[in-house]
């Protein structure tokens, strides 16, 4: 087998069209109905699992990256929403670092990160997190494995100056897990076969 010399995160059409023009939400309540939208559509269109994510400039709401997640899709367990958003919004303002951007970037994510995403979180520059459903919830509604959350994540966000607004819509978010769930959408943890 040859060793790939690119790994490349193609959206969903249906998202690509979406993002065709310049999108701007300063209202938080309408960024994240329009994430959570956006992990719903993944669902329905089956291109893959139930979350989704966007990078906002804070300042401005101007939408500067968006991603679902594509685990399945392209086969690259790293391809969740929130790494999909934070890389996006990377390259369209071109640097490594969103907190270079204007008065810094706020990340609104259906679902609470996993620890993968955690780490992402940290290291993109985001100066905010928002997210929706809880790590129980996609849990325990999905049995998605969301791994060892350091029990203070929240508070050790906030030391390294990212503020936290948890359960945001938390309601209308779990409804995409259970929709999730009711279609026999794959749960694709690295450790589920035995």
């Amino acid at each position: 087998m040859k060793h790939p010399a690119s790994v490349t995160l193609t959206l969903p059409a249906w998202l690509k069209a979406m993002l065709a023009g310049d999108l701007e939400m300063r209202d938080p309540e309408q960024r994240m109905r329009w994430v959570i939208g956006l992990s719903r559509r993944n669902v329905e269109e089956r291109t893959g699992g139930p979350f989704a994510a966007a990078v906002f400039a804070r300042e401005t709401g101007q939408l500067l990256g968006a991603g679902v997640n594509l685990v399945e899709p392209l086969n690259l367990s790293p391809a969740h929403a929130e790494i999909v958003a934070c890389a996006f919004a990377q390259k369209r303002a071109g640097t490594f670092d969103l907190n270079a951007v204007g008065a810094g970037c706020e990340l609104v994510t259906s679902s609470q990160p996993c620890l993968m995403c955690l780490g992402a979180t940290l290291w993109s520059g985001v100066t905010r997190l928002t997210y929706g459903a809880t790590a129980a919830d996609v849990e325990g509604i999905v049995g998605f494995d969301e791994g060892p959350l350091p029990r203070d994540w929240q508070g050790e966000l906030g030391k390294r100056g990212i503020t936290v607004a948890g359960e945001f819509l938390r309601a209308e978010a779990v409804e995409v897990l259970s929709l999730y769930k009711e279609t026999a959408g794959t749960v694709y943890n690295g450790r589920s076969r035995g």
